[in-house]
């Protein structure tokens, strides 16, 4: 593709009004929505998912929102998408229809919302791409491959006044807004410390050599704003997560949901000091990333967090693979999987609660908020998302640099390390270049 990715000046000047929804959503909902067409025109929100791993699972989500129209699955693989569509449309009685090229949705004005479910070095320049052509965007986490996207894709929502939403969707749990409530209303005192977590099983991936891209796969267009690297035979469609040119590892893979609930629960911005160490301990295979990790972030006003990573032992805190702890002068809370338990000081339970999925939930928060076209209803606003997904870039940069970083607690910047400030955004393929 030699398209730029800042896009033509037409890309620039689509609009995401719901003008011309009403005429076309019988024939899009083939009835689904029929009757209640007249009162929602208004309210309708159509969108289209780009990346169909994930993708599929938040096309579902978005599907059970009242009003809301999934017209476009979109993928670089042929048969994913084949089988992604066919799977889909027996849970839908509309028409939906299927593109290789998420540009294609951009291109539609009947388009709301592009849903970024691509692999991470696409989220934040399709979620950039999504606010330029007027678009809302929902952009998984985490919500960029290195910093300076980060920041980018917050000047791109707030430069084109979108509402664009990041993945956490604990965000929208409501025994999670509880428990963190809890907190912040001093029900375990000044809240200090807090401890995440994440632990997995994961096996080898071997070494993998160069192949032929299949037929079926679009290596261009998946690379897309990526320096382009030979195709090899097992870095699709997941392990691409086990190297720096695409992924971020497990700290961004998964710590990114823990972390973000450690930071939301301390009332934590930006860092002052960040270590971390760990590495490769299981396998000799072609993962770089490390299986083994320990963050530490440290912020103003006495308060750090600290995360673990275990890719290949599942044994983690308190026998739990996932988890967050929080500690404070009078007590403490863990929160598992939707729910939470408080602890007083000397560790006996005063309050539990079980919480649900919030998937539809999270989708739900942004269908509201692109209704009313207003960012400040978001659960997790992409200021925020950017904040938490920051957290696992500069623990992925101390590890790498092997250096404890220091860091402005104005906006989470490297201070006087060389090394370290050359991470903090990437090489472009030429003409991909995200703009803002």
């Amino acid at each position: 593709m030699s398209d730029s990715i800042s896009g033509d000046s037409s890309r620039r000047s689509f609009l995401s009004s719901s003008a011309g929804i009403a005429a076309s959503l019988t024939a899009l909902s083939g009835g689904l929505y029929a009757s209640e067409a007249a009162a929602q025109e208004e309210q309708t929100v159509v969108v289209g998912v780009m990346g169909v791993g994930r993708g599929s699972a938040l096309a579902q989500y978005f599907s059970k929102v009242p009003g809301v129209v999934v017209k476009y699955l979109c993928d670089t693989d042929s048969l994913r998408l084949g089988a992604a569509h066919e799977s889909f449309s027996k849970n839908v009685s509309y028409e939906v229809k299927t593109t290789g090229d998420f540009r294609n949705i951009l291109d539609d004005s009947d388009v709301h919302a592009l849903i970024v479910a691509a692999p991470n070095h696409w989220h934040a320049p399709a979620g950039i791409l999504a606010c330029a052509a007027g678009k809302h965007a929902y952009v998984e986490k985490p919500c960029c491959h290195n910093p300076r996207e980060g920041e980018m894709l917050v000047e791109a929502a707030r430069k084109y006044k979108r509402c664009v939403q990041m993945g956490n969707q604990r965000r929208s749990g409501d025994k999670i807004i509880e428990g963190i409530n809890m907190l912040h209303e001093g029900r375990i005192g000044r809240v200090y410390y807090s401890r995440s977590w994440y632990a997995s099983l994961r096996g080898p991936i071997g070494k993998g050599t160069p192949a032929e891209v299949p037929p079926n796969i679009d290596y261009e267009l998946w690379q897309g704003p990526a320096p382009r690297l030979p195709y090899t035979s097992n870095r699709l469609h997941y392990n691409w997560h086990w190297g720096w040119h695409y992924g971020n590892g497990e700290l961004g893979n998964n710590g990114i949901h823990s972390i973000d609930l450690s930071r939301w629960g301390l009332e934590a911005e930006y860092p002052i000091r960040v270590v971390a160490s760990g590495g490769r301990y299981r396998f000799e295979d072609d993962q770089v990333t490390p299986d083994t990790q320990i963050v530490s972030f440290e912020f103003e006003d006495r308060r750090q967090i600290i995360w673990e990573g275990l890719s290949c032992n599942r044994d983690g805190l308190y026998g739990d693979a996932y988890g967050i702890s929080f500690h404070g002068e009078s007590g403490s809370m863990r929160m598992g999987g939707w729910g939470y338990v408080m602890y007083d000081e000397k560790g006996k339970e005063v309050a539990k609660a079980d919480g649900r999925g919030a998937e539809v939930e999270h989708a739900a928060n942004l269908v509201a908020a692109i209704r009313a076209d207003d960012p400040t209803l978001l659960n997790s606003d992409i200021e925020e998302g950017h904040k938490s997904t920051l957290l696992c870039h500069l623990g992925n940069i101390a590890y790498r640099t092997g250096d404890a970083l220091l860091c402005d607690p104005a906006n989470g910047h490297v201070k006087d390390n060389p090394e370290a400030e050359k991470l903090w955004g990437r090489a472009y393929e030429p003409g991909w270049e995200p703009k803002v």
